[in-house]
């Protein structure tokens, strides 16, 4: 009678362990990694700046001429621009060249 009560009182802590352990599979699963691309889109779109070739998440390919805020203004063909919110960036096709800094100074040389 004895071994009844124990083995019950097991048996009911078993369902428990398998939620928690599908919440974390969950978590592990897909929590974790939608929360990781959100990061890198938004890290992305705070960094579009001038002259960078960008996809709309509609598949407009464009050129961007200017940033605020929350818009960013592409030029979708010669003298057409168009403005669109930061969060229809879908991706940056290339990154606009930044003018080389000259070097004032050789790294070897030793300042005194």
């Amino acid at each position: 009678m004895h071994y009844a009560q124990s083995a019950g009182g097991s048996g009911s802590l078993m369902p428990i362990l398998m939620i928690v352990l599908l919440f974390g599979v969950m978590y592990f699963m897909m929590i974790r990694p939608q929360q990781r691309r959100r990061k890198e889109a938004e890290s992305m779109q705070s960094a579009l700046s001038a002259g960078d070739e960008v996809v709309t998440i509609g598949g407009l390919y464009g050129t961007v001429t200017g940033v605020d805020d929350e818009t960013v203004l592409l030029e979708v063909a010669p003298g057409v621009q168009t403005r669109y919110a930061r969060p229809a960036i879908a991706r940056v096709v290339t990154r606009a060249e930044l003018p080389a800094t000259p070097a004032t100074e050789d790294a070897d040389t030793v300042k005194e």
